[in-house]
């Protein structure tokens, strides 16, 4: 059935149509590499552990932890107290391990090392690691971005 006075041509109603779909697929694709290359990260102001799960036995000592969606490092130093990183090389966001027996950080993506204090000491971090503020209150251990206080 054909119409004189059809406002669109049956090509310009299918272009359309096609078009408005193949536009959907590429957002629908486009969308998580976005979020992928550009992730929204928000740091906490602080995490709170339960101290009964983090007891540390004996000084250079260590656990992990979750600072936000990167992870932390939990360190008894040998006066018995504790330190916390950031557990991220400071050169591309590589995950860094602490290495007891050598008193060491160590980042494996370009061999970067930093001394049991988080200062960098070789290859290719141009900083040293976050430190964080650790707080013990009675059965919970708080760590807070360093300089913030309740």
């Amino acid at each position: 059935m054909k119409l004189k006075d059809s406002l669109f041509t049956r090509r310009k109603f299918l272009n359309t149509l096609i078009g408005g779909w193949l536009t959907a697929l590429g957002a629908t694709i486009i969308q998580p590499v976005i979020k992928f290359i550009f992730p929204p990260y928000r740091e906490p102001e602080e995490v709170i552990l339960p101290a009964a799960d983090y007891e540390l036995p004996g000084p250079n000592s260590f656990k992990t932890f979750p600072w936000g969606s990167k992870p932390g490092i939990l360190k008894r130093n040998d006066d018995g107290s504790l330190t916390a990183f950031v557990a991220v090389c400071t050169h591309l966001d590589c995950n860094v391990t602490y290495l007891p027996e050598q008193r060491k950080f160590y980042c494996a993506c370009h061999d970067g090392w930093y001394d049991e204090n988080g200062i960098n000491i070789a290859g290719p971090p141009p900083r040293p690691l976050r430190r964080l503020d650790v707080i013990v209150e009675g059965e919970k251990i708080i760590i807070r971005r360093k300089g913030e206080s309740a």
